[in-house]
């Protein structure tokens, strides 16, 4: 695994110029100093290049001081603009969850953590659902450094971000982790960031308003917030007392973190960063395990597997009225729990069995669900997200 991003030999704006080929020597230090010279001399398509590096390396280019800080307003959405340029496409991870997640209260005891035998410790990967074709291709392959139980994730600036988890010490014992991963789907690179400032398993990991936000964990009631620009962790207000032990479910809308699920199933608290505050939301009719909660919009999505009835009920939250609205269930034949992800006006619930579309546009009264392959290779517990991906396949 490369220890950083984009780590090109260490050399001056001044090098750089007097160089044959200066395309090639661009790094986060000297990239500022190119960009004036190549906007002073009129050199547009060298510029361009300049700006398709940093849009490319953003996370590098945004911690260093000598690049993001001498950025205009201007260019500084250009590069993230760049960034997002391409194809939204719906992306799974293998992975292992430490406590089995039942879809009801009888079933949802937490079993004893294990790590997995030396036959399942293959490359975990992950697919991508290719627009064109509708089938699942492998992108890349988790790190063999990230645990392969417990540990939260989600997509930010483009980036896949892979936080704590369950690893085995040096005598073989498992414990929680403190490192965090990321994916650069531009480079096809992992690299690592500054660890979370205390180990987790069993976290929620989301993003919100260019933070990441690392949520409780196995008996954690601490969040802390990671920013990507001083690569530091900071912890927030900690849950309230008595919210959740384990297997909560969170998410960002609107900018505020809604956390529910847990030990008690009918809680939603929302987060304020503002004032860093947790308070009470309305309670949730539902008195099962929530397998997953999005956001799409102004509306939290709150997914519980029914396998009494043998289907999946939805419930929407609003955060405008602050109230629960009408929820839904859905048929569904052997209901396994699932995890969720939002692209444009679709929710995908995602398992190894099946992949659940659901339709959330204005314009419909409800959704309607639509079942999707998965991916066959798969293997263990899949978590969804979003990238996007660029139209050139050769950098991808």
């Amino acid at each position: 695994m490369e220890a950083g991003e984009g780590q090109q030999a260490d050399v001056s704006a001044g090098e750089v110029c007097g160089s044959a080929d200066m395309s090639q020597l661009i790094c986060a230090e000297n990239c500022c100093e190119l960009l004036s010279k190549a906007k002073r001399e009129g050199a547009e398509e060298e510029k361009r290049r300049i700006l398709r590096y940093m849009s490319d390396h953003y996370l590098e280019v945004l911690r260093t001081p000598a690049a993001y800080g001498r950025l205009a307003a201007g260019e500084r959405e250009l590069i993230l603009a760049l960034r997002m340029e391409g194809r939204k496409v719906l992306a799974v991870s293998e992975t292992c969850e430490v406590f089995d997640r039942g879809g009801s209260r009888e079933d949802s005891r937490p079993q004893s953590p294990q790590l997995p035998a030396a036959e399942d410790a293959a490359p975990r990967r992950v697919f991508y659902l290719h627009p064109d074709t509708r089938r699942w291709e492998v992108l890349t392959s988790l790190p063999e450094e990230v645990p392969a139980k417990g540990s939260g994730m989600c997509t930010m600036y483009n980036y896949l971000f892979v936080a704590g988890g369950m690893a085995a010490q040096g005598d073989g014992r498992p414990a929680a982790s403190d490192r965090v991963f990321c994916f650069n789907p531009r480079t096809g690179l992992w690299s690592q960031v500054r660890p979370l400032a205390q180990p987790r398993c069993q976290l929620r990991l989301v993003s919100m308003d260019g933070y990441l936000y690392a949520i409780g964990g196995e008996c954690l009631f601490t969040v802390e917030r990671y920013d990507p620009r001083a690569d530091r962790w900071t912890h927030v207000a900690p849950l309230p007392k008595g919210s959740f032990a384990v297997a909560h479910e969170a998410t960002s809308c609107g900018g505020e973190l809604f956390v529910s699920g847990g030990s008690l199933f009918y809680r939603l608290l929302r987060y304020d960063s503002r004032r860093d505050e947790w308070e009470e939301c309305p309670f949730n009719e539902s008195r099962r395990r929530s397998t997953d909660m999005v956001a799409h919009r102004s509306t939290v999505y709150r997914f519980d597997v029914d396998r009494e009835r043998a289907g999946v009920n939805v419930y929407r939250y609003s955060t405008v009225v602050k109230v629960w609205l009408g929820g839904a269930c859905f048929p569904l034949k052997n209901p396994l729990p699932f995890r969720c992800a939002v692209l444009e006006d679709r929710i995908f619930c995602v398992n190894r069995s099946h992949v659940l579309q659901f339709d959330v546009t204005e314009e419909r009264e409800g959704f309607l669900p639509e079942v999707l392959p998965s991916p066959a290779e798969a293997r263990g517990t899949l978590v969804p997200f979003v990238l996007t991906l660029t139209n050139d396949p050769t950098r991808n």
